[in-house]
């Protein structure tokens, strides 16, 4: 069973920063794209950026590069999304995702698998 487990969601001011965590079970690390999607009161959601730990290979939102940073550690089958010069507008839900294929969010597909979400606020 596909297992996404985040945290590392709360409260910050803007120009703060959070990492958030994925610690991902039951399936093959290295064989999924992980990655990470947000959801703002009241918007649609969006992909935030991916990572397929194999090759390394990222996809970033563009609006969020240079502030946003993913990275993962297969020993650990964590997923990272460090999360700098928060600003008020990054308030949503983050959640986890995994597919075997998907890499830029930007196509318009969703991943398969989705984990349960942490919050993220950040105060003005």
């Amino acid at each position: 069973e596909v297992q996404l487990v985040e945290s590392g969601g709360g409260l910050v001011q803007a120009g703060g920063s959070l990492r958030l965590s994925c610690a991902a079970s039951g399936f093959i690390f290295d064989d999924y794209i992980i990655g990470w999607f947000r959801q703002a009161p009241g918007k649609e959601r969006e992909g935030v950026s991916s990572i397929r730990s194999r090759d390394y290979s990222t996809y970033t939102r563009n609006s969020l590069k240079g502030r946003f940073t993913i990275s993962s550690d297969s020993a650990k089958n964590t997923v990272y999304l460090q999360m700098n010069n928060l600003k008020p507008e990054d308030t949503a839900v983050y959640y986890c995702v995994a597919d075997p294929i998907l890499l830029d969010y930007g196509l318009g597909y969703l991943p398969d698998y989705w984990g349960q979400g942490t919050q993220v606020t950040v105060s003005s």
